[in-house]
């Protein structure tokens, strides 16, 4: 750590003499590594899992399929033995993965085994027209995965497949023929999806059901939810207004509940999809007239808002590092 590149952020007041001294005194500790290798090795299996499916792509017709469906399914056999012989069973607590390695591998199986299903439907068609059956499989066996070793990873990829569950079977030919992701029934579906997993979130804290999966079931929930109501807003232009209430009392209700928690990451994604809202409405009530003076009004409205907007963030980020002692 570099101390002089501090002492010039001192001189120019850009930090203060406590937050200088506290530097100070962690110039001399180890920084932790922790996430960055975490981050890479991470990295390093979603490339490995991508490379492999280039390589099977460029030599389909030297390999063939039945080796190339044997392969994948004899490393995903690996990968989820590897896991059962290590893993100390399911717990609804945290639990500490025995080695350096096992997240990865099981993230690697899971990862395998989306594979080795998408390729049986798509080279020998085994689930034929029926796309909610080859989402619903694999969506179920990433739910279990996720919980029985405890992968946060798993469980993002079992929520991905869930949603696409829930897309296919409530558009299934449009998405195929006219990929039209702007119909009402997919945003009730996205709506009453979000609302689900928010609702997962906070029954998993209360039952303590794997708590530290909250977060993860939260974000999903609260980005879905969010966007779901905002295309609701855009959708349906008869009943924008009345969509954007229950829009922006959602967003009231989020916003609040970022407050209570210190959460600093929901505070600003909620205040930004509000205010995408809120703009998209105010916007087109300026518009209706279709005059001259819209135009000018629009533009003091984004400079206003855009310096409302950072006040707010700088203004709570004040707040919620006084709350955490920093």
């Amino acid at each position: 750590m570099d101390i002089r590149i501090f002492k010039k952020l001192l001189s120019g007041h850009f930090i203060s003499e406590d937050e200088f001294e506290k530097i100070k005194l962690q110039q001399r500790e180890p920084i932790s590594v922790y996430w960055d290798l975490r981050t890479l090795l991470y990295l390093g299996i979603s490339l490995l899992t991508a490379a492999l499916g280039l390589l099977v792509y460029k030599n389909i017709d030297t390999i063939g399929h039945d080796v190339i469906i044997i392969a994948i399914a004899i490393l995903c056999i690996s990968c989820f033995w590897y896991g059962f012989k290590n893993s100390s069973g399911y717990s609804s607590e945290n639990v500490v993965s025995p080695n350096a390695w096992f997240d990865y591998i099981v993230l690697m199986g899971c990862l395998l085994f989306l594979t080795f299903i998408g390729y049986l439907q798509f080279e020998y068609n085994i689930f034929g027209s029926r796309w909610g059956l080859a989402t619903f499989i694999p969506m179920v066996i990433l739910f279990l995965s996720a919980y029985y070793f405890d992968h946060l990873g798993v469980l993002s990829l079992a929520i991905v497949n869930l949603a696409a569950w829930v897309g296919i079977n409530v558009t299934p030919m449009k998405i195929l023929t006219e990929n039209d992701f702007g119909s009402a029934r997919l945003i009730y579906s996205g709506i009453i999806l979000g609302a689900l997993l928010i609702v997962v979130s906070f029954a998993s804290l209360k039952k303590n059901l794997k708590a530290h999966f909250s977060f993860t079931y939260k974000n999903f929930g609260w980005h879905i939810l969010e966007i779901s109501l905002l295309s609701a807003v855009f959708y349906f232009e008869d009943y924008y207004l009345l969509w954007f209430l229950i829009f922006a009392l959602t967003s009231f209700l989020f916003f609040k509940w970022a407050l209570k928690e210190n959460s600093f990451y929901f505070l600003v994604i909620t205040t930004l999809y509000g205010y995408i809202g809120l703009s998209y409405v105010i916007l087109s009530l300026l518009f209706k007239g279709n005059s001259d003076a819209s135009v000018y009004l629009a533009i003091l409205y984004f400079i206003f808002s855009g310096i409302a907007l950072i006040w707010l963030f700088i203004h709570y980020n004040k707040i919620f590092k006084i709350h955490a002692g920093i």
